[in-house]
């Protein structure tokens, strides 16, 4: 009787010590968790931050506040023109984008996906209007937008970015 009364006691014990450990490993677990959405809420502050800095350039028909939020080996994709690769060829598109267009765009960001500490992709929409100069003509402009995004220099950057027209 006395044996069994021991192995009892004894697989009480190593239960005890199997939930005292699966407690401490959840609570572990959480604490990852937590600190996992902590770094990734303040990725997608900073992108934000990249996306709202980008926005307002392209208002300002900025090629110079443009060229510092792209990596510098980033490619802009526009819509029915050929890419731009590099900063001296983005420098180029700019350039030439603002030499024909004034926009007036608000961004949505619709999504922001963080791939690891080193990359993210973002989903936006822009609305508003552009003045085309040739024609001194002002015309409505919607996009959606994909970014790429990347790390470097301790900043998140454009890696790529394509367009296009919804309507």
């Amino acid at each position: 009787m006395m044996k069994k009364i021991f192995i009892v006691a004894q697989v009480i014990f190593l239960l005890s010590a199997c939930t005292e450990k699966k407690e401490n490993s959840n609570s572990s677990i959480n604490q990852s968790t937590e600190k996992t959405t902590t770094m990734e809420n303040d990725i997608k502050k900073n992108i934000e931050q990249t996306l709202h800095a980008y926005e307002n350039a392209l208002n300002a028909s900025s090629t110079e506040q443009v060229l510092p939020l792209y990596t510098k080996n980033g490619i802009f994709m526009p819509q029915g023109a050929p890419s731009a690769e590099g900063q001296e060829q983005l420098k180029g598109g700019y350039d030439f984008v603002f030499k024909m267009l004034q926009l007036n765009v608000k961004f949505r960001i619709d999504e922001i996906t963080v791939i690891n500490e080193n990359y993210a992709v973002a989903r936006t929409m822009s609305q508003g209007t552009q003045l085309i100069r040739a024609e001194n003509k002002t015309t409505p402009e919607e996009n959606r937008e994909l970014f790429v995004l990347e790390k470097e220099d301790g900043k998140w950057k454009i890696a790529r970015y394509m367009f296009n027209k919804i309507k």
